[in-house]
């Protein structure tokens, strides 16, 4: 029907005050040099990052850490942090926000890269603030690091709901053994992991790799992680594991709004703007011009993100006659009544029960009483307060 997918969330905020920022950082510590950093760059969870910590405290060893930075959250995220930095050595908190220890407000990109900075271990993993790990992720990745010392590691995630109780997708990966690529492989590395990528959870790299290659020319992508994993020249030694070791929360992406932007305009261009990779594996993760598809334009509608700026900044420049037609006839469709329709045309097809279904009906601005009737008629049952709502 359309693309719906999750990504990283970006934003700026204040925080604690300076000297509470230092003093969290001094409780935690950790005298062994570790072999993995879990870095979870965060803003304003404080309603979800505490489940995040409760499926990763426990799996923690004296070789692996977790990195946070805080880029100002006003929601009380830090108040939930510091339960967890009194009693686990291996957590480090840094603030980024105003009075901060750091650059005041320096924005997601940047959180990021000083976070990776601030890790210790030879490999990092890149977590979100609102998934989870399942059981034992910790020590797979740890054996599959051990086996071969790749350079990178892609694992598979299960996609479920808002509360990560239904099981949507349990498995997002392409393929169903694990592989190796080399450099002369990275059309097929392309092609296999692309897809994945868009969700940051999954990527386990190795420090020092990060830190020599240029991820500031990919800050406002949303995508930093997958401009450094595909810049020139390819990493020496990638793996794709089909294990699912992340469970994704779908329907809490804090981006919806410009879904349409990022999907159908922003995706796409990183991709095929990537040098040394064929058409045909740029092509495998994201045509060059999604937008063309008619139902990809009215899904967008009804997520309330396709609007008439987006029409003009993306659609109208390039499309044809007959689709700058079609979209504008689009764009004369209330939302509400384009959710209606799509949720409609979503309940008579396979994906009913799936996450497209589920995603629209807690995301989207223009979820209404009809639509809502629709899913649940199809077995979706919401919860009380959803992102959109």
């Amino acid at each position: 029907m359309f693309t719906t997918k999750e990504g990283v969330d970006v934003g700026r905020g204040a925080g604690w005050s300076r000297p509470d920022a230092a003093r969290i950082q001094r409780a935690g510590g950790m005298s062994k040099v570790p072999r993995l950093s879990i870095c979870i760059t965060t803003l304003n969870r404080a309603r979800f990052i505490g489940e995040t910590l409760d499926s990763i405290v426990p799996q923690l060893t004296p070789d692996v850490e977790v990195v946070i930075v805080d880029g100002g959250s006003t929601d009380g995220t830090g108040d939930v942090v510091r339960p967890y930095l009194e009693r686990t050595p291996q957590i480090r908190y840094f603030n980024t926000g105003t009075g901060g220890p750091v650059v005041p407000n320096a924005g997601y990109y940047a959180d990021c890269d000083y976070n990776i900075e601030q890790a210790r271990g030879e490999h990092i993993w890149l977590f979100s603030d609102d998934d989870l790990l399942v059981p034992h992720a910790v020590e797979t990745v740890l054996r599959e690091l051990g086996d071969g010392d790749p350079d990178l590691l892609i694992v598979d995630s299960e996609v479920r709901d808002l509360a990560v109780d239904r099981l949507f997708e349990p498995t997002r990966l392409p393929i169903r053994e694990r592989r190796d690529y080399r450099p002369e492989d990275r059309d097929a590395f392309m092609a296999d992991a692309g897809n994945t990528l868009t969700f940051l959870g999954v990527v386990i790299i190795r420090r020092s790799c990060w830190l020599t290659r240029d991820s500031k020319a990919y800050y406002g992508s949303y995508f930093m992680h997958v401009g450094v994993i595909f810049q020139q020249p390819p990493l020496p030694h990638a793996r794709v594991l089909p294990q699912a070791l992340v469970q994704i929360r779908m329907g809490n992406a804090m981006w919806t709004h410009r879904s349409f932007e990022i999907w159908m305009a922003t995706w796409p261009k990183l991709i095929w703007g990537f040098e040394g990779y064929s058409d045909a594996a740029k092509a495998a993760v994201v045509p060059r011009e999604p937008w063309r598809a008619f139902l990809q334009i009215l899904g967008y509608r009804a997520y309330g993100s396709f609007t008439r700026s987006d029409y003009r900044a993306h659609v109208a420049p390039r499309a044809g006659l007959l689709e700058r037609l079609r979209a504008q006839l689009v764009l004369a469709l209330p939302g509400p009544l384009a959710h209606i329709l799509v949720m409609t045309m979503v309940a008579v097809s396979r994906s009913r029960h799936g996450s497209v279904a589920y995603n629209l009906l807690v995301a989207s601005r223009n979820s209404n009483p009809v639509s809502r009737a629709i899913g649940r008629l199809i077995g979706h049952s919401l919860p009380a307060r959803t992102p959109a709502s």
